[in-house]
């Protein structure tokens, strides 16, 4: 096992990496790994291990990298969204639902345009992938703080109900915390109060006895605040309200996705049908130019031939008109 001091220079190799275009990944690997040689054995083959990661986990590392206040904006939505669910607020939920909606679809355009920048277009379900991955970021403070590490190698999802698995997302698990630990302070840690003795430590403990004895007239309220009730866990009522908040806000998200669907739907019918007419405005205009070109080459053709007949009678008429010359100056000759 590597020693603290090679993780942390690990996690500063794969942060490196995890941030460079997709198509440059393996050979940044290799140069990585052979500089890490003089580290010692164990660094440059952790580092030949990491694994390249997918495009759409690439994607999600380069706004970590570059954007990471966009993912910080979604990471505070699901710190909302939880809360809302844990108070019942069918009513704030509905509308952090709504801004979900719009986050993520911002998002995700920062995500093609990030990607775009660094050399690679992102393609419909490459995109699809990164708006899991992001939804999963709002839904659990694990996948939040997978996403925001920058070191993702997979695309996440969830499911709303379980925790998001995280096995084999994250290049370096290390480098990334684990929401909710707090480390326990160890008992040999604590500092223990040494024993007092002596009249001096006896004329100590006297105040404060005195002060811990309270006087009668205190125990009415004591009492009072004892019995103040607490409040109760939330009954049944109130948790079926609070699923049927939720099943009405994902009814709502769902709604909307199905009509943004059905518009883009709609805009690609009217595409393809735009596109289906000037096909065949341009077959026609083909099989006119290739009729065209027909009867051009039978022209060439036919003028072609008519050209060589030409010659051939121009020759010939050539050739008359020598001998004729040539017999008017033999006659001419034998007269004299």
């Amino acid at each position: 096992m590597m020693a603290s001091m090679e993780d942390t220079a690990l996690t500063a190799i794969a942060l490196e990496l995890y941030a460079v275009p997709f198509d440059g990944f393996m050979a940044a690997r290799t140069a990585a790994a052979k500089a890490a040689t003089g580290s010692g054995k164990e660094l440059p083959a952790a580092v030949k291990a990491l694994p390249k990661p997918s495009v759409a986990a690439w994607a999600v590392n380069m706004m970590a990298a570059h954007e990471p206040s966009v993912l910080a904006r979604l990471a505070d939505l699901g710190q909302r969204m939880r809360a809302a669910q844990s108070s019942f607020n069918a009513g704030a939920l509905r509308e952090l639902v709504r801004e979900r909606r719009a986050l993520l679809g911002d998002a995700v355009d920062t995500a093609r345009s990030v990607a775009e920048r660094h050399g690679r277009a992102i393609s419909a379900p490459i995109a699809a992938d990164v708006e899991r991955t992001l939804g999963a970021l709002i839904a659990d403070e694990g996948a939040a703080a997978a996403v925001r590490s920058g070191l993702l190698v997979r695309t996440l999802s969830a499911d709303g109900v379980d925790t998001v698995d995280l096995d084999g997302a994250v290049a370096v698990p290390g480098a990334v915390p684990v929401p909710g630990a707090v480390a326990e302070p160890r008992a040999d840690s604590v500092p223990r109060a040494e024993p007092e003795s002596g009249p001096e430590h006896a004329q100590k403990q006297r105040p404060t006895a005195a002060v811990t004895i309270r006087p009668p007239s205190d125990q009415p309220r004591l009492k009072a605040v004892r019995e103040t009730p607490r409040r109760t866990s939330p009954t049944a009522l109130e948790k079926a309200k609070a699923v049927l908040a939720d099943a009405k806000a994902a009814e709502e998200e769902a709604a909307a996705l199905a009509t943004e669907r059905r518009d883009q739907l709609a805009e690609t019918e009217e595409e393809v049908a735009a596109l289906t007419r000037e096909t065949l405005g341009l077959r026609v205009r083909l099989k006119s130019a290739e009729e065209q070109l027909d009867t051009a080459r039978k022209g060439l053709s036919t003028a072609a031939a008519e050209a060589k007949q030409a010659a051939r009678a121009a020759e010939k008429a050539q050739r008359s008109a020598v001998l004729a010359q040539e017999r008017v100056l033999r006659l001419g000759n034998t007269r004299d």
